[in-house]
């Protein structure tokens, strides 16, 4: 059986769907497809934000949006500036979806549930009247002169236009490659650490605003940091994770983490602050109370692995103790050993090189009538919205660039 389509598009998910409708509603003569591998399509939208779906942020500039990409910041520069996070809200609003912003700036639907974005896409496409075909496994990929052949294990279609939306598929990767496109290796993108370590052994659920920096590399980051029973994530860990995605994992995710509890105050001005309070404190026991901005049983351990008792009083520091001190709130080094994925959101970095791409319209340089959106790229971003973000922009360039 030959299926005939104007345009297929491979991938059920958010960056499948969104060019479809998008196609669609800009030509609603086209004959157009999803194809799915699965029995299901929009599976991790279903699961995003925990289970809220975090539809976009709230980052409007264009310049500054692209820093969130640790892979894909210069090139989607261009394509942000024709469909940013604003033109998400206006284009879910049209659609009957009221997005709401939190205080981390990340967006949600108001609804708090990611069943709302899936029904808007469900009533959109059976609208248009675009075919959504699950349980196509993808087989193989053929160019005719001025067709597409796509064989999956149950029938044969030929297509005018392909999009390619299939996420980290190392399948598909594989028959791009016979297509001439290279591919760069997937590696997890966001990921919490393994530690062991007596200094937070008891401290799970407790969280510091911290810098952290992976020795002897340039990678650091920012931002709070959540002590779990497996050893560290937060905002700060997973941003390192993002932007350290490649030398981690070369690494083979074993290295020291060096921990700046204090974030931006540097040993020697600890050292000051630290002798102040000698001076201030002298009769107190110097584990009590946490004289910085961080809980007390941190600051307690903190004491401890400085190898000062639970009852030494200040006035009793000795030169060194306060300088242990200061070293383990500014620079504790921490042995990291093996990595954890963050949530259900597995984000790997790698893809289709970004080189083979013309990102005006997100068509590949190599082979005319052949498209590329969303994951299946070599573009991931930190957690927040961002890759549904990405997701919606290339599928929206696309569909401008097949239907003028």
């Amino acid at each position: 059986m030959n299926s005939k389509y104007d345009i297929l598009i491979v991938g059920g998910g958010a960056a499948g769907f969104f060019t479809a409708i998008n196609i669609v509603e800009k030509n609603p003569k086209l004959k157009v497809a999803i194809l799915e591998r699965g029995k299901e399509v929009l599976s991790k939208v279903r699961i995003s934000g925990g289970g809220r779906c975090n539809v976009t942020h709230a980052c409007f500039v264009p310049n500054d949006l692209v820093k969130f990409y640790p892979r894909g910041e210069k090139e989607l520069r261009g394509p942000f500036h024709q469909f940013c996070s604003g033109d998400t809200i206006e284009w879910f609003e049209k659609h009957g979806v009221e997005l709401k912003i939190e205080d981390d700036g990340r967006m949600f639907p108001t609804s708090d549930s990611s069943q709302t974005i899936i029904d808007c896409f469900f009533n959109a496409t059976q609208k248009l009247k675009i075919d959504i075909l699950t349980n196509q496994s993808v087989q193989s990929l053929f160019k005719a002169e001025n067709y597409w052949k796509v064989e999956t294990n149950v029938e044969t279609f030929s297509c005018q236009k392909l999009v390619m939306t299939t996420g980290s598929n190392p399948k598909v990767w594989e028959m791009l490659t016979e297509l001439g496109h290279s591919i760069i290796s997937a590696v997890p993108s966001l990921f919490t650490f393994n530690i062991k370590d007596k200094r937070i052994k008891d401290l799970m659920g407790l969280s510091a605003f911290a810098s952290v920096k992976v020795k002897n590399t340039k990678l650091e980051s920012s931002g709070p940091l959540l002590i779990t029973h497996w050893g560290m994530s937060g905002p700060g860990i997973l941003r390192l994770s993002a932007w350290g995605a490649r030398i981690l994992a070369d690494k083979n995710y074993q290295f020291v983490l060096q921990v700046n509890w204090l974030n931006d105050l540097t040993f020697e001005e600890t050292l000051e602050k630290l002798k102040e309070l000698k001076l201030e404190h002298s009769k107190k026991a110097v584990s009590k109370k946490s004289p910085f901005e961080f809980p007390n049983r941190l600051w307690e351990s903190l004491v401890l692995a400085s190898e000062i008792s639970e009852d030494t009083k200040w006035a009793d520091l000795s030169k060194n103790q306060l300088s242990n001190l200061g070293n383990q709130l500014t620079n504790g080094e921490f042995q990291v050993n093996g990595k954890s994925t963050f949530k259900e959101e597995f984000v790997t970095a790698g893809g289709i090189d970004l080189k083979e791409i013309n990102f005006k319209t997100m068509e590949s340089k190599l082979h005319p009538n052949l498209y590329f959106a969303g994951e299946i790229l070599n573009i991931d971003a930190i957690t927040g919205g961002f890759n549904f973000q990405n997701a919606w922009t290339g599928g929206f360039i696309i569909a401008q660039t097949i239907v003028n």
